[in-house]
């Protein structure tokens, strides 16, 4: 969390880029394949192809990922909360926020909160546990402050548990 003039600033757990560069490896190497084999006058097997646009595909979506995250902020202040991700910015006054959804999950609950023609969506924090330590984390470490700040700033109080989340509204 970031105090700004402005209110309290809160930024997700960045996940390692490790991921991201592997993929991007593996693309690369995908890619040489076909060169080396075109080079040798060879024919490309359709499943190198395949494998290779499979690998593009998945290291774009990974590196897309990594941008947002490192792009996002979510702003507390005291006339509602402010959230952007590189992608789309939503500031909704606490007046206009109508409904928050969580819906739990292991890798933190997935938070989803509602204006009337507008919405923005997190996650608390999420750890990654192997033999009883953590490997990784991603959401928000103080997502649920800032749950419990958006239902209580926003005047919204629990109206629905069905299967595994839960809805907040105006009562």
């Amino acid at each position: 969390m970031d105090e700004t003039p402005g209110g309290q600033q809160y930024r997700p757990e960045l996940i390692p880029r490790r991921g991201e560069m592997i993929a991007w490896a593996c693309t690369g190497m995908a890619l040489l394949a076909g060169v080396i084999l075109r080079i040798g006058e060879h024919t490309i097997p359709w499943g190198l192809s395949v494998l290779a646009a499979l690998l593009f595909v998945a290291a774009c979506l990974i590196s897309m990922g990594n941008f947002v995250d490192r792009h996002t902020h979510l702003t507390l202040d005291s006339s509602g909360v402010e959230f952007k991700n590189g992608l789309r910015a939503v500031r909704l006054s606490w007046a206009d926020i109508r409904e928050v959804r969580v819906f739990p999950s292991k890798l933190g609950d997935k938070v989803q909160v509602f204006g009337a023609d507008t919405f923005f969506q997190f996650r608390t924090l999420g750890e990654v546990h192997m033999n009883g330590e953590v490997k990784g984390r991603m959401g928000f470490a103080e997502g649920d402050k800032i749950l419990r700040t958006l239902i209580l700033r926003a005047g919204l109080q629990i109206v629905d548990r069905t299967g595994d989340g839960y809805y907040y509204a105006r009562g």
